[in-house]
């Protein structure tokens, strides 16, 4: 980092109001060239907001930017893009349809030849060491893989300032590294990289400054190497962060859950169909299923939950009653509830109220409809004890799912079908874009549900999340499922070559891990 030089970028009072709320409220920081300068706090607290107009996606209603030392208007993101900022969503923007060299050439301002475009794209690669076909379908690539993309389209506009948002929430351990690696070169020479994270840990290890914002107010910035993860965690929720408590002398139970031989067909041309796919869960278990995302593990969610049937009855059971060829509503009225990875469309419906979302999986199992008719009195008190008890920040039973930030919805989601107290939970990315303090508060809910004697399924790619929560781990790739292994016998390491898809003799060899 050169001090001698101007800012590279610096906010000076940044406010932004929305309707009923106050998104940002007089922010203000810089960041340095050659900075790796980490953006956090919990959901809500303004990041996405912020980011977003120093983007160009929005503007701000106060508050100055200042960019090389002078105060510039960033009035649309091609005009953020020609200062030199590039942006890597944490949702890729690709069509799997296309190559990588049509999804690159579809993203940049100018119009290049492809031959010349070819050149830049294989420049970048060999100076960065990021492998990646030009002429590949984008269908064919790992998500790594697809990552990459962004990262080369950002880095042939040579920027100043990248900005990454959740980089690696669907990243193997290994594939982590890799993209470390690429992120430092960049800061050596001289590009600042402004970074959002949930992961406190990665955030210790790649970042030199952490701006920690609460509510909109920017509340400390720091130093993330002097720090720990629960004291940057503790600050962007304002309170202590409260450890997974579990009971004492716990002992888990006979085999509650069982699936033997479960397959799916593939429900369209880019989905991974599940093959095979066998594992128990003990009453009192926590199951964890790793994997990066795109290796089955929605067809795999569907399966379980109902709606994909299986081949045969027996395929899933609960207490010895088979439930394959039982849809969704017959799954949960014997007591298995789930939660898809799709938030928005899938587990709640953003024009319906969190009211009426409640409805639609919580109905017989928390008795809303009686003699045919709804109980909407049920339904709303159901609503307020999750609202209360998952702290969604929501104006009642009646508010509309879509007017809920991403990490509340979710908050709302998994409260619905916990507080249910189900037999059997099966749940996809549980904290997904969630902060530290709710994802611990679910965390422990999970555990509470299961010493209650549930069995607990969690599909998740945080591997960190799965080996603090978990009992037992397994790998999914390519739709099938390594055996089941204790969580305590397995490293990082060894789960993250399996997460890539290094199987059978070459996974023993090089991991000592259970065969798959």
């Amino acid at each position: 980092m050169d001090a001698s030089r101007p800012f590279r970028l610096e906010l000076t009072g940044i406010t932004k109001r929305f309707p009923g709320v106050v998104a940002n409220d007089h922010v203000s920081f810089s960041v340095k060239p050659g900075e790796i300068h980490a953006l956090l706090g919990e959901n809500g607290a303004g990041k996405s907001t912020l980011v977003k107009m120093i983007y160009g996606i929005m503007q701000p209603d106060g508050g100055e930017i200042g960019w090389d030392g002078q105060k510039v208007v960033m009035s649309n993101p091609k005009t953020a893009r020609k200062l030199g900022i590039g942006m890597v969503f944490q949702h890729f923007s690709l069509f799997e349809a296309m190559t990588v060299l049509e999804n690159i050439a579809l993203g940049m301002d100018a119009k290049i030849p492809a031959r010349e475009l070819e050149a830049g794209i294989r420049k970048v690669m060999d100076e960065y060491g990021l492998v990646l076909d030009p002429h590949r379908v984008v269908s064919t690539l790992s998500v790594g893989e697809r990552q990459r993309i962004e990262i080369v389209r950002a880095l042939l506009l040579n920027p100043k300032l990248l900005i990454m948002d959740e980089p690696t929430s669907v990243l193997t351990p290994q594939e982590v590294e890799q993209l470390f690696g690429v992120l430092r070169k960049l800061a050596v020479e001289g590009c600042s990289i402004l970074y959002i994270s949930h992961k406190l840990h990665e955030i210790k290890a790649l970042c030199h400054t952490a701006t920690i914002l609460r509510a909109g107010k920017l509340v400390d910035t720091c130093d993330p190497g002097e720090e720990t993860s629960r004291s940057m965690a503790e600050k962007m929720i304002g309170a202590s962060l409260k450890d997974i408590v579990r009971g004492e002398g716990r002992e888990l139970g006979e085999a509650k859950f069982i699936v033997s031989d479960l397959s799916t067909g593939k429900l369209g041309h880019f989905d991974v169909a599940v093959e095979a796919v066998s594992f128990s869960v003990r009453a009192g278990e926590i199951l964890g299923i790793a994997g990066v995302a795109g290796n089955g593990q929605n067809a795999l969610l569907n399966a379980l939950s109902g709606e994909i049937l299986a081949h045969d009855a027996s395929d899933v059971t609960l207490d010895g009653q088979p439930l394959g060829r039982l849809d969704t509503t017959g799954r949960r009225r014997h007591g298995l509830c789930a939660v898809p990875e799709e938030r928005n469309g899938h587990a709640a419906i953003g024009d319906f109220s969190l009211a009426e979302n409640t409805i639609l999986t919580a109905r017989d199992r928390m008795s809303m409809v009686v003699m045919g008719l709804i109980n909407s009195g049920a339904a709303r008190t159901y609503t307020g004890k999750v609202i209360t008890e998952f702290a969604v920040k929501a104006l009642g039973p009646a508010a509309l799912a879509g007017s809920l930030s991403g990490g509340n919805l979710q908050k709302y989601i998994m409260g619905r079908e916990i507080l249910q107290r189900p037999s059997v939970l099966i749940v996809s990315q549980p904290t997904w874009g969630v902060d530290a303090g709710a994802a611990a508060a679910i965390h422990q809910a999970l555990v509470d549900l299961a010493a209650e004697g549930s069995a607990i399924v969690v599909i998740s790619q945080d591997l960190d999340e799965l080996l603090a929560l978990c009992d037992t781990m397994a790998v999914i790739n390519n739709g099938r499922l390594s055996p089941s292994m204790p969580v305590g016998t397995v490293t990082v390491e060894e789960i993250g070559l399996l997460m890539g898809g290094v199987h059978g003799e070459k996974a023993a060899e090089d991991t000592h891990a259970v065969p798959a």
